[in-house]
Protein backbone atom coordinates (compact mmCIF):
# COMPACT_ATOMS: atom_id res chain seq x y z
CA UNK A 1 0.00 0.00 0.00
CA UNK A 2 1.23 3.05 -0.63
CA UNK A 3 1.97 5.82 2.07
CA UNK A 4 -1.24 7.91 2.99
CA UNK A 5 -1.13 11.40 4.84
CA UNK A 6 -3.69 12.54 7.02
CA UNK A 7 -5.72 14.63 4.67
CA UNK A 8 -5.99 11.87 2.40
CA UNK A 9 -6.89 9.25 4.85
CA UNK A 10 -9.75 11.50 6.25
CA UNK A 11 -11.07 12.43 2.62
CA UNK A 12 -11.13 8.79 1.91
CA UNK A 13 -14.70 7.35 4.29
CA UNK A 14 -17.26 6.44 2.10
CA UNK A 15 -19.90 5.54 5.23
CA UNK A 16 -19.90 9.15 7.29
CA UNK A 17 -20.02 12.51 6.79
CA UNK A 18 -17.40 14.87 6.37
CA UNK A 19 -17.70 15.95 10.03
CA UNK A 20 -17.66 12.87 11.14
CA UNK A 21 -14.48 12.33 9.14
CA UNK A 22 -13.05 15.38 10.63
CA UNK A 23 -13.42 14.55 13.95
CA UNK A 24 -12.09 11.20 13.74
CA UNK A 25 -8.88 10.07 15.48
CA UNK A 26 -6.15 9.35 12.46
CA UNK A 27 -3.32 7.28 13.96
CA UNK A 28 -0.47 10.20 14.79
CA UNK A 29 2.20 7.49 13.27
CA UNK A 30 1.57 7.52 10.12
CA UNK A 31 5.45 8.51 8.68
CA UNK A 32 6.42 5.48 10.96
CA UNK A 33 3.88 3.11 9.33
CA UNK A 34 5.20 -0.25 7.35
CA UNK A 35 3.54 0.58 4.33
CA UNK A 36 5.00 -1.82 2.09
CA UNK A 37 4.07 -4.50 4.38
CA UNK A 38 0.33 -2.90 4.49
CA UNK A 39 -2.58 -4.35 2.25
CA UNK A 40 -4.75 -2.10 4.22
CA UNK A 41 -4.43 0.39 6.98
CA UNK A 42 -6.41 -0.16 9.96
CA UNK A 43 -6.57 1.04 13.55
CA UNK A 44 -8.65 1.41 16.67
CA UNK A 45 -9.80 4.66 18.00
CA UNK A 46 -8.29 5.04 21.03
CA UNK A 47 -10.81 7.70 22.53
CA UNK A 48 -13.67 4.74 21.58
CA UNK A 49 -13.24 1.65 22.42
CA UNK A 50 -16.30 0.36 20.24
CA UNK A 51 -14.53 2.34 16.97
CA UNK A 52 -12.24 1.08 14.33
CA UNK A 53 -11.63 2.20 10.28
CA UNK A 54 -9.95 0.75 7.87
CA UNK A 55 -8.25 2.43 4.80
CA UNK A 56 -7.76 0.26 1.23
CA UNK A 57 -6.47 1.14 -2.02
CA UNK A 58 -9.49 0.64 -4.75
CA UNK A 59 -8.92 1.56 -7.91
CA UNK A 60 -5.51 3.50 -7.58
CA UNK A 61 -7.57 5.87 -4.84
CA UNK A 62 -7.99 4.96 -0.91
CA UNK A 63 -11.01 3.87 0.43
CA UNK A 64 -11.93 4.04 3.96
CA UNK A 65 -14.49 2.90 6.16
CA UNK A 66 -15.57 3.54 9.77
CA UNK A 67 -16.30 0.39 11.67
CA UNK A 68 -18.03 -0.25 15.03
CA UNK A 69 -17.95 -3.91 17.40
CA UNK A 70 -18.46 -4.64 20.78
CA UNK A 71 -15.27 -4.68 22.79
CA UNK A 72 -14.58 -8.57 24.15
CA UNK A 73 -16.47 -9.84 27.20
CA UNK A 74 -15.19 -12.03 30.06
CA UNK A 75 -16.97 -15.66 30.25
CA UNK A 76 -15.03 -18.84 28.81
CA UNK A 77 -12.39 -19.86 26.53
CA UNK A 78 -13.04 -19.66 22.68
CA UNK A 79 -11.54 -19.56 19.38
CA UNK A 80 -11.98 -17.47 16.53
CA UNK A 81 -11.20 -16.88 12.90
CA UNK A 82 -10.61 -13.55 10.62
CA UNK A 83 -12.62 -13.70 7.64
CA UNK A 84 -9.96 -11.97 6.07
CA UNK A 85 -6.43 -13.09 6.83
CA UNK A 86 -7.75 -16.13 8.54
CA UNK A 87 -5.67 -16.01 11.37
CA UNK A 88 -7.14 -17.79 14.87
CA UNK A 89 -6.96 -15.84 18.14
CA UNK A 90 -8.02 -16.14 21.21
CA UNK A 91 -10.91 -14.63 22.87
CA UNK A 92 -11.12 -11.02 21.78
CA UNK A 93 -8.88 -11.00 19.02
CA UNK A 94 -11.62 -11.12 16.55
CA UNK A 95 -14.68 -8.91 16.68
CA UNK A 96 -17.54 -8.76 14.43
CA UNK A 97 -17.02 -5.24 12.92
CA UNK A 98 -20.34 -3.51 11.42
CA UNK A 99 -20.10 -0.97 8.92
CA UNK A 100 -22.60 1.78 8.07
CA UNK A 101 -23.81 1.55 4.56
CA UNK A 102 -22.84 4.25 2.31
CA UNK A 103 -25.67 6.80 0.98
CA UNK A 104 -29.26 6.07 1.56
CA UNK A 105 -29.41 2.92 3.13
CA UNK A 106 -26.87 3.65 5.76
CA UNK A 107 -29.12 6.58 6.49
CA UNK A 108 -32.17 4.57 6.95
CA UNK A 109 -29.82 2.26 9.62
CA UNK A 110 -28.48 -0.90 7.18
CA UNK A 111 -25.36 -1.87 7.96
CA UNK A 112 -23.03 -5.12 6.97
CA UNK A 113 -20.63 -6.76 9.35
CA UNK A 114 -17.29 -9.21 8.80
CA UNK A 115 -15.71 -11.02 11.79
CA UNK A 116 -11.80 -9.47 11.55
CA UNK A 117 -8.77 -9.34 13.53
CA UNK A 118 -9.61 -6.97 16.33
CA UNK A 119 -6.74 -4.92 16.06
CA UNK A 120 -6.54 -5.04 12.43
CA UNK A 121 -3.15 -6.21 11.90
CA UNK A 122 -4.28 -9.10 9.04
CA UNK A 123 -1.24 -7.60 6.88
CA UNK A 124 1.47 -8.23 9.46
CA UNK A 125 -0.19 -11.98 10.75
CA UNK A 126 0.22 -12.75 7.04
CA UNK A 127 3.26 -12.04 6.05
CA UNK A 128 4.89 -13.35 9.96
CA UNK A 129 5.58 -9.97 11.50
CA UNK A 130 3.11 -9.96 13.92
CA UNK A 131 2.36 -12.88 15.81
CA UNK A 132 -0.79 -13.34 17.22
CA UNK A 133 -1.21 -14.10 21.30
CA UNK A 134 -1.78 -18.03 21.56
CA UNK A 135 -3.25 -18.14 18.13
CA UNK A 136 -1.83 -18.71 15.15
CA UNK A 137 -2.32 -19.10 11.66
CA UNK A 138 -2.71 -22.47 9.99
CA UNK A 139 0.61 -23.99 7.52
CA UNK A 140 -1.81 -23.40 4.22
CA UNK A 141 -0.25 -24.53 0.80
CA UNK A 142 -0.64 -21.19 -0.75
CA UNK A 143 1.97 -18.93 -1.32
CA UNK A 144 2.14 -15.68 0.52
CA UNK A 145 1.18 -13.96 -2.64
CA UNK A 146 -2.01 -16.14 -3.10
CA UNK A 147 -2.48 -15.53 0.89
CA UNK A 148 -2.57 -11.46 0.37
CA UNK A 149 -4.55 -11.55 -2.84
CA UNK A 150 -7.43 -13.84 -1.34
CA UNK A 151 -7.11 -11.65 2.01
CA UNK A 152 -7.14 -8.40 -0.42
CA UNK A 153 -10.49 -10.00 -2.24
CA UNK A 154 -12.24 -10.53 0.91
CA UNK A 155 -11.48 -6.91 2.25
CA UNK A 156 -13.03 -5.93 -1.14
CA UNK A 157 -16.09 -8.01 -1.18
CA UNK A 158 -16.72 -6.73 2.26
CA UNK A 159 -16.47 -2.80 0.90
CA UNK A 160 -18.27 -3.56 -2.05
CA UNK A 161 -21.04 -4.46 0.21
CA UNK A 162 -21.06 -1.11 2.24
CA UNK A 163 -21.11 0.61 -1.25
CA UNK A 164 -23.73 -1.26 -2.74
Amino acid sequence: MRALDEQAVRASFINCSKGEAKRLAVPRDLDERPWDDLDFLGWRDPGAPDRSYLVLEEGGRPTGVALRFQPPRSGFLQRSMCALCLTTHPRGGVSLMTARKAGAAGREGNSVGLYMCTDLACSLYLRGKKVPESGGRFEESLTLEQQIARTAGNLAAFVAKVTG
